[in-house]
């Protein structure tokens, strides 16, 4: 019953794509690798129930949802994979070597990597002199506000990757993009420290989801990277 069922959803998607299934038929499809046996129909179901929706169910932890009945340490394993693998692969979409020459670029660049982060997490794109990427990095987690650490660990990675220049960054878990005094204070104390080192900073871009703000491109910020 179930292989009959499995083969038609399978002839569905190579037929019509996977943009006509809903979330619950998807998640249906992912849980087939680990669950050879169960009806995934009624598991994803009782999943995104419990979480709320399907990214709900993806940003759950391990132990909650082997806490689900049906989902043993595989499935869960397997589900916790997926964002994973979603970032590298929209990260690596975008060769080393693209010109970074505006936010909504310096965006395009970022966004993927935080697609998976619940935690507030400073990172930095490194740049030559023309604006090629050069590299990404996180420089820290938990917390932009630790400006002194920030910054050393930046000028580490501007002297080990050659940068010029960088882009600052951090996200926002709450979903509000606005740039705090505390992340004015920091990008202050970064700016100046990178100076010592010839290091221009481009801008500070906050992301939350689908949003961000360029501080660069805020007139109350606007001056600080001149």
């Amino acid at each position: 019953m179930h292989e009959g069922h499995r083969k038609r959803m399978r002839e569905r998607a190579a037929a019509n794509g996977f943009d006509s299934f809903h979330d619950h038929e998807l998640l249906e499809m992912l849980l087939y690798a680990t669950c050879p046996r169960k009806d995934t129909n009624a598991l994803a179901h009782t999943l995104i129930d419990r979480f709320g929706s399907f990214a709900g169910v993806l940003d759950a932890s391990l132990s909650e949802l082997m806490k689900v009945d049906g989902v043993g340490e595989a499935t869960a394993f397997s589900l916790k994979l997926i964002p994973a693998c979603a970032v590298k692969y929209q990260s690596e979409k975008y060769a080393d070597g693209v010109i970074i020459n505006s936010s909504e670029k310096a965006f395009e660049i970022l966004s993927p990597r935080y697609l998976d982060k619940n935690i507030e997490i400073p990172s930095a794109l490194f740049l030559n002199n023309r604006g090629k990427f050069l590299a990404w990095s996180a420089v820290g987690d938990g917390t932009v506000h630790s400006a002194e650490i920030v910054s050393r660990k930046l000028v580490e990675l501007c002297l080990r990757y050659n940068a010029t220049q960088i882009i600052m960054c951090h996200n926002h878990p709450s979903g509000i993009a606005i740039p705090s005094e505390g992340d004015r204070i920091t990008t202050q104390k970064t700016i100046d420290a990178l100076k010592t080192i010839g290091v221009h900073v481009v801008d500070h871009i906050i992301v939350a989801g689908n949003d961000y703000v360029s501080m660069a491109e805020s007139k109350q910020y606007a001056l600080m990277f001149v």
